[in-house]
């Protein structure tokens, strides 16, 4: 399972209020690059776009799909963030039919008019899916996507 990274910034637009994970539009998009080359230089979508994977038809929509929002909580000074998963299908002529890969999965605000990214997935190697099949961005339901402290 791949684990989740954060962006270096990520605290800092949190602290200055670019996220608002109750009412904010999160959206998951797949990479076939390192979208994390510089921690400092891709701090936005548009910054590392060029790397995302293409539109061909409607199993893979540009700027990926929406994450909705399972649950948010706070106790004792320590807020959790829990993400339904997302579920990719595979087309013909989209995301497994042209031989499509990828291998890193961004998060990022899609509210925010910046497109300020949150972290990244890494799975370690190019994932390709067949037509028809499925790849699930599986958000830890009990972990949560991310912890602040």
């Amino acid at each position: 399972m791949a684990s989740f990274n954060k962006v270096n910034v990520f605290v800092k637009d949190l602290a200055e209020g670019k996220h608002d994970f109750a009412n904010d539009e999160l959206r998951v998009a797949l990479f076939n690059a390192d979208p994390t080359a510089s921690a400092t230089t891709y701090t936005v979508l548009a910054a590392i776009s060029n790397n995302e994977l293409g539109n061909d038809g409607t199993a893979y929509p540009t700027t990926g799909k929406q994450a909705t929002l399972g649950s948010s909580t706070q106790t004792g000074g320590t807020y959790k963030l829990v993400l339904n998963d997302v579920v990719f299908t595979a087309a013909s002529n989209d995301l497994g039919g042209n031989g499509d890969s990828f291998r890193y999965v961004v998060l990022y605000n899609y509210t925010d008019s910046n497109k300020p990214v949150i972290g990244y997935y890494d799975y370690g190697s190019n994932v390709t899916i067949s037509a028809g099949n499925t790849f699930t961005v599986d958000f830890d339901g009990s972990a949560g996507v991310l912890t602040v402290a």
